[in-house]
């Protein structure tokens, strides 16, 4: 019971913040062409208000009328944050000020022009929004310069990033799609949970209505090989059938789908359905995560001389970096699958705290309500 009491309390502070705040992200465009600068900046409205507040009233509602208030405030705190060079600094102007949802919620779309002093070189960009608040922000970027597309992510320790006007090698553009790829997945929760709810039993089996460890490890392995490689499949399936455009499902369907399976994923390991073929779990709800994936790649915009190769570069990125968590839990599982802190702390106890977060984000996004700040 002590040990019990110690992992819940442990895992309900790591997941305040999963439930109190998302990792966040801008979307950064920007068309450069000779001098001449152009862009869209979408921030979203959480981190504005969690930055400079936007919520006049305190009701937790931001109203067009509370953010047009604030238009001018909002302009300034962007550009402090972003300089780009091209032979000098490039003076930048908001232009104008509108709102889009995305599937995360509302954003500022922030309509950029300036002009640089020279028209042909590198471009320089020094990002540092939110970068002091929020360690976990990252700006998604997309520059076209001079007809030749690039993009990055900018985070605290890649703020400062030059763009050639020559085309980047496949290499490069694998990277940068491989790059971003990995990082959705570190920062998608709903998705890592639904990862984890499946890998918690895969050291256990169940015999006589009670869970005990596994005799080798090369059971547990062979079990969340057939898991990760039926997930992998299924959403690059969909990812991809997405991402080209071929398949388009709403976003509140798809995140709240996403929702769904998490919620059964830790049903089923409280209340065991299905022992014998997780992987069919992991294949079909992997069908559904594609396609939230591949809301990123639309956020992102897959450069069309390399549609493929991108697609690519981000696919393998999240398998990467989901290769990573497996690895990190699993050793650690194995080792501790036969003491009561992960029998009745990490397994019971993770799959209860699971199951309540992926019910309140299935209310959140369901219905569209706001449970959790």
């Amino acid at each position: 019971m002590r040990w019990r009491s110690f992992f819940l309390g442990l895992m309900l502070a790591v997941a305040g913040p999963v439930l109190a705040h998302k990792a966040s992200d801008s979307y950064l465009v920007l068309n450069v062409t000779g001098q001449q600068v152009s862009g869209q900046w979408d921030v979203a409205l959480r981190d504005i208000d969690f930055a400079i507040g936007l919520d006049a009233d305190g009701n937790g509602e931001i109203t067009w009328g509370e953010l047009r208030a604030r238009h001018a405030d909002i302009a300034a705190w962007a550009l402090n944050a972003l300089t780009l060079e091209r032979g000098g600094v490039c003076p930048l102007q908001v232009t104008q000020h509108q709102v889009d949802e995305h599937t995360d919620g509302a954003y500022a779309v922030l309509g950029l022009a300036g002009n640089c002093p020279l028209g042909a070189g590198e471009l320089g960009v020094n990002y540092r929004l939110l970068f002091e608040q929020d360690a976990l922000h990252r700006g998604l970027l997309r520059v076209e310069l001079d007809g030749i597309t690039h993009s990055a992510i900018m985070a605290p320790e890649a703020a400062q990033q030059r763009f050639s006007a020559q085309e980047p090698s496949l290499l490069a553009q694998f990277g940068q799609f491989f790059v971003q790829g990995v990082w959705h997945i570190w920062i998608g929760f709903d998705h890592i949970l639904f990862l984890l709810s499946l890998l918690l039993p895969v050291v256990l089996v169940r015999s006589a209505g009670a869970w005990r460890g596994v005799g080798r490890f090369g059971e547990a392995l062979r079990e969340v090989l057939w898991v990760v490689t039926s997930f992998t499949v299924a959403h690059s399936i969909t990812l991809s059938l997405a991402a080209l455009g071929v398949v388009s499902l709403p976003s509140r369907l798809v995140e709240s789908a996403i929702a769904l399976s998490v919620v059964l994923a830790a049903l089923n390991n409280l209340k065991p359905v299905v022992q014998s073929r997780r992987w069919l779990i992991a294949f079909v709800f992997g069908l559904i995560h594609g396609f939230g994936f591949a809301s990123v790649l639309a956020d992102l915009g897959l450069p069309q001389n390399a549609l493929v190769l991108s697609l690519v570069g981000f696919n393998v990125g999240v398998e990467a970096g989901q290769l990573a968590i497996v690895a990190a839990f699993l050793p650690v599982a194995f080792w501790l699958r036969n003491t009561p802190l992960y029998l009745r702390g990490v397994f019971v106890g993770g799959s209860v705290l699971t199951l309540l977060i992926a019910l309140v984000w299935l209310a959140e996004r369901a219905l569209n309500l706001k449970l959790m700040g």
